[in-house]
């Protein structure tokens, strides 16, 4: 004699299907937080506010350089359009940018110096005048990214969540801008 058991389809969601979805559900809510204002453990809004503003005023003041190593050496424009184009772009994800969205018509040297010291005391943009040798200009640029990127990665552990995520991306991105000018100083 055989013995089968009676099949029974079950009437709803199995117990592991509701707990994967709950697990899922629990993940999608705690990596999506609802912005700078339920991160206040990681700072004040005005705190994330100074930083927000010092991060745009240093891509501002970066495009800036950007802007006076192409004036100084326009050959280098396929190389540095692009990664001038991503600090606009970072500027303006911080709020900033509406200085330096366009690249302009070939600012004098003396002009981006003079422009420079008014980004405060950002460590990205020297009131040195461009180096004459391209490599040096290009070894120039690749540092004050870095030590730009450097900076932001160390500022994204004092800063709220959204923020300090955007702080992540544009730390990342510069070092990757760092890493392109050295490799085209070569």
């Amino acid at each position: 004699m055989s013995f089968s058991l009676p099949s029974r389809a079950p009437s709803g969601p199995r117990r592991r299907t509701l707990l994967a979805g709950a697990a899922g559900l629990g993940l999608l809510v705690g990596c999506s937080s609802g912005g700078e204002g339920s991160d206040a453990a990681g700072g004040s809004p005005s705190t994330a506010e100074k930083a927000r503003a010092g991060a745009a005023r240093d891509s501002e003041a970066l495009v800036e350089r950007y802007d006076a190593v192409l004036a100084a050496h326009p050959d280098l424009a396929g190389l540095l359009t692009p990664l001038r184009a991503e600090a606009v772009r970072h500027a303006e994800a911080f709020g900033g940018g509406k200085r330096a969205t366009k690249p302009s018509a070939s600012p004098s040297p003396s002009q981006s110096r003079s422009q420079s010291p008014s980004a405060s005391a950002s460590a990205s943009a020297s009131p040195d005048p461009v180096p004459a040798e391209p490599q040096a200009a290009l070894a120039e640029l690749a540092a004050a990214e870095r030590k730009l990127a450097d900076r932001r990665g160390k500022a994204l552990l004092e800063v709220p969540g959204e923020l300090a995520r955007l702080m992540a991306s544009v730390a990342a991105a510069g070092a990757g801008h760092a890493y392109m000018l050295t490799e085209g100083a070569k």
